[in-house]
């Protein structure tokens, strides 16, 4: 019992230069990491997929996506990733990339929707084909400016709906995404928690979404990393391409303009 409580003691009374160091050297290691993955991202490989999807007809009415309009007119690819999630007439409704696309496959090509949100990531087994369309398009913003467009009153009003959904907290551990991605500084294990109320933190993490996951051997796009979110909050997963999450996505879209894109990144 003495040696028990002279450790504590001692860990207690330890110089704080002590556990300085050690995340130092956690930082040090996670930055040997990263430029260690650093030298090929294999999300190109994906993006080639996505090209090849984008061209090929598929679905009841034998159509590619060609003509699906992202924002800048039927088929350009060329910098819509940059300018979403934005209020399309069609619909009357914001949308986002892959909210967008769900579109396109269901109208243009004849997929049923619930054939797509039924398995609309990729797994070990099989690849999704609404991701690797997703590389694509994200990769044709690579180097341009974030510019998405808060003017039109509904864009406004999925920006606000974002920021609640941010910050609201509930589930069994009464988590919010804010309480992990509110300050500076936070980390769990050896990965950084980005502060997301900040313009800086959101245009460093949002620039790189969609990403390859070294860990998982997969690409993933924004919505699953959002759902993956949800999970570690225990929250039920939503629904893919739902307001909730084009809302959530709005909102950190937007925080980040002004900001290279320069995805799609590399994840540990």
């Amino acid at each position: 019992m003495k040696t028990s409580r002279m450790l504590l003691a001692l860990t207690l009374a330890a110089p704080l230069s002590v556990f300085a160091a050690d995340e130092d050297r956690s930082a040090e290691e996670i930055a040997k990491y990263r430029e260690m993955i650093s030298d090929g991202n294999p999300a190109e490989l994906d993006e080639m997929r996505g090209e090849e999807v984008w061209k090929t007809p598929a679905g009841s009415n034998k159509a590619t996506l060609e003509k699906c309009d992202l924002g800048k007119g039927p088929g350009v690819v060329k910098g819509a990733y940059a300018e979403l999630p934005r209020y399309f007439p069609d619909t009357k409704r914001v949308q986002d990339l892959e909210s967008r696309l769900l579109t396109c496959m269901t109208t243009l090509q004849g997929i049923p929707e619930a054939d797509i949100v039924k398995a609309p990531f990729s797994t070990e087994k099989k690849k999704s084909d609404i991701e690797a369309v997703v590389a694509y398009v994200a990769g044709q913003s690579r180097g341009m400016k974030m510019a998405v467009s808060l003017k039109h009153p509904k864009a406004k009003e999925a920006y606000e709906i974002g920021k609640r959904i941010f910050y609201y907290r509930a589930g069994p551990y009464d988590f919010a995404c804010a309480t992990c991605h509110s300050e500076n500084g936070r980390r769990i294990r050896l990965q950084d928690l980005p502060n997301l109320t900040t313009n800086i933190g959101a245009q460093r993490t949002y620039t790189v979404w969609p990403a390859y996951r070294v860990s998982q051997g997969l690409f993933r796009s924004f919505q699953w990393r959002l759902n993956d979110c949800f999970r570690q909050q225990r929250f039920p997963e939503p629904v893919y391409g739902s307001e909730l999450t084009v809302a959530l996505t709005m909102f950190l879209a937007a925080n980040a303009n002004d900001a290279k894109y320069d995805g799609p990144g590399l994840k540990r």
